[in-house]
């Protein structure tokens, strides 16, 4: 079942690049008391997750920041050097945003959020989605009906849920 809002955000350790490698990094010590804004996506190269997903989170962080918002992170299934290098390659590191690599898609199938697409190579990935939690819960939640599509879970329809 997928989660919802209200719900509490699932226990997970997520990966990043630190300065000496792979680091862990609890989702639960990265909401304690903050207000987040996570959004998934299906894989780090792929058209629509670089060309609109990450760009319309680029595009709106300030507005985040001005609406009490303290971190935004990119989460997908995929090892932590791919997302250290899409994140330098998209500008998502200079502009603050976070890239939280859940390898095994543990926290992706805790989400209830895990979708499959042979045909483009995508075996047990992200649907994609984007939620606001405050201090461990979800308070808003938008998942997108197709993979290819981003609309609901962009950062401009976000930031109105914000």
């Amino acid at each position: 079942m997928a989660i919802s809002k209200g719900d509490r955000l699932p226990e997970a350790t997520l990966l990043r690049i630190g300065e000496n490698g792979p680091e862990g990094v609890e989702t639960g010590d990265l909401a304690k008391g903050r207000k987040l804004v996570i959004f998934a996506l299906p894989g780090a190269y792929t058209g629509t997750c670089t060309n609109a997903h990450v760009p319309s989170f680029i595009q709106t962080k300030d507005a985040f920041a001005e609406k009490g918002v303290d971190e935004i992170l990119c989460v997908s299934v995929n090892d932590p050097f791919v997302m250290d290098a899409w994140s330098r390659h998209t500008g998502a590191d200079k502009a603050g945003i976070g890239f939280l690599a859940d390898p095994e898609g543990v926290f992706t199938k805790a989400m209830g959020m895990e979708f499959s697409a042979p045909p483009a190579g995508l075996i047990g990935r992200s649907k994609r989605y984007a939620m606001i939690v405050e201090d461990g819960t979800v308070t808003a939640l938008a998942a997108e009906e197709s993979p290819g599509v981003c609309t609901t879970s962009c950062g401009e329809a976000m930031l109105e849920l914000a």
